[in-house]
């Protein structure tokens, strides 16, 4: 018997992976990956598997299941992570061995699955992610078939050597879906949104957000003859016909470059920031207004109507102190106009997503205001930050919470605490205020703790 090549690692050299994936005959994706997704000033922020982005896109959509191919362990992982997410959906999973890996074998196997789970009563899509090991060693997703009995069948490579967050993996998966469906749409009739198409020009929110900012971002478009389309990711595949039959997509989180390409070979137009505060509310809603040449008087009108309760809820609710903030979710940046506005002294803000273009007015006048903001920002530079400002409060990941604590600073999670609340228009305003300043408020309980238990030994 033939003796098999041993297949590479998860745990292996990242350039030694995407060599092996260029020599497999993925040289296209993770060329086309490093494009959309640059790493630098280093190679790659510490965060989650970044599957994890493309795996909760899938589970969050209506009628699609979704199939994990990759190492145990890491299905593992990712599973639990998703349900301790909130997935409520079983996550498919097709094993594998160094044999059935380089023979073939695991190519058929996840051909098989696909077609059995193929069902159109229960599914409009089936999605497919090849995690680090079959997308290093060439497991040719490209080559399942594009429909089964009417279900779409996306394949994606969602490597951690090839996409650096989970925040861009919700984009690899948004993208190839916006692809598919804008390959539908010009081939002749798709299906209409739930709701019916409306009457009103919509405009596409690129990014996931608190349920209730699209709400709020419709009620500040329709003074200027405008609605709030679907937001992308989408929970389900109508809604991305609906998306992209939008004229404006808002780049709300700026990070989705395969969907944005998606939307401007609809010819769409995209639309950075978004409507956060009092100045960006007013700068986003001008350039909306621009991009679906609606006269000036009626933009001067609906802004005379938003920005003066906003700038009354600000006011209302200040916020005085020094704040660092780091996270993983894209919306930092916007996070920290919201802060700055509020009274804030914000020092710091570090981003795990990339620069684009799209950031380029909240990077611009963020650092107008004497913020640092850092993109790619590694756990090193956070905590740089935090050492460097000694804020009185630090908003950021696990360890930088941790590491605050420890440093007798008071400190909130972003994830869970700060982007888990309304941003947008009159809502957003003051709604970080309450459990900000809450958190400032600690101070001196922190004090009193290391005081009594004097400093923490050193590591």
């Amino acid at each position: 018997m033939n003796a098999i090549s041993p297949e590479p690692t998860c745990n292996g050299d990242k350039a030694d992976l995407r060599a092996a994936a260029s020599a497999a005959g993925l040289n296209e994706t993770i060329e086309r990956y490093a494009a959309d997704y640059p790493v630098g000033p280093h190679d790659q922020p510490q965060s989650m598997c970044p599957a994890f982005g493309s795996l909760r896109v899938g589970l969050r959509m209506r009628r699609t299941a979704t199939v994990l191919s990759g190492s145990a362990c890491c299905v593992y992982g990712l599973t639990f992570t998703s349900h301790f997410y909130g997935a409520k959906r079983t996550v498919g999973y097709v094993p594998f061995n160094s044999e059935s890996l380089v023979t073939g074998k695991l190519f058929e196997d996840i051909r098989e699955a696909v077609f059995k789970l193929a069902d159109p009563a229960l599914y409009d899509a089936v999605v497919i992610i090849n995690l680090c090991v079959p997308t290093a060693s060439g497991v040719p997703l490209r080559l399942l078939p594009k429909e089964i009995d009417g279900v779409r069948i996306i394949g994606i490579d969602v490597p951690g050597f090839g996409v650096p967050t989970h925040a861009e993996a919700k984009d690899v998966l948004a993208g190839a879906m916006l692809a598919y469906a804008r390959r539908e749409a010009e081939q002749g009739p798709v299906q209409a949104p739930r709701a019916g198409r409306g009457e009103r020009p919509g405009v596409a929110l690129i990014g996931e957000m608190f349920p209730a900012d699209p709400v709020g971002i419709g009620m500040m478009l329709e003074p200027l003859g405008l609605s709030a389309g679907p937001v992308v990711p989408t929970r389900e595949w109508r809604e991305l016909y609906a998306a992209l039959d939008c004229p404006v997509a808002a780049a709300i989180h700026p990070f989705y470059t395969a969907s944005f390409r998606e939307f401007e070979a609809a010819g769409r137009t995209i639309v950075g920031s978004a409507p956060v505060g009092y100045d960006g509310t007013a700068a986003w809603l001008k350039a909306i207004g621009d991009a679906f040449n609606v006269p000036t008087p009626t933009i001067d009108a609906a802004l005379n109507r938003i920005l003066p309760p906003i700038k009354g809820a600000l006011a209302a609710k200040p916020v005085k102190g020094r704040i660092t903030l780091s996270g993983y979710e894209g919306s930092e940046l916007l996070v920290a106009r919201l802060l700055v506005e509020s009274g804030a002294d914000v020092r710091y803000v570090g981003t795990a997503c990339p620069r684009t273009r799209w950031s380029d007015a909240d990077r611009e006048w963020l650092e107008a205001a004497g913020v640092m903001v850092q993109y790619r920002a590694s756990l090193e530079h956070d905590l740089a930050a935090l050492k460097e400002f000694r804020p009185d409060l630090a908003i950021g990941t696990t360890p930088i919470v941790q590491r605050a604590k420890e440093m007798a600073i008071p400190s909130l999670y972003f994830t869970n605490l700060i982007s888990a609340r309304p941003l947008m228009g009159v809502a957003g305003a003051g709604s970080l205020a309450q459990v900000v300043n809450a958190a400032l408020s600690n101070t001196a309980r922190f004090e009193e703790m290391r005081t009594f238990f004097g400093e923490p030994a050193a590591c």
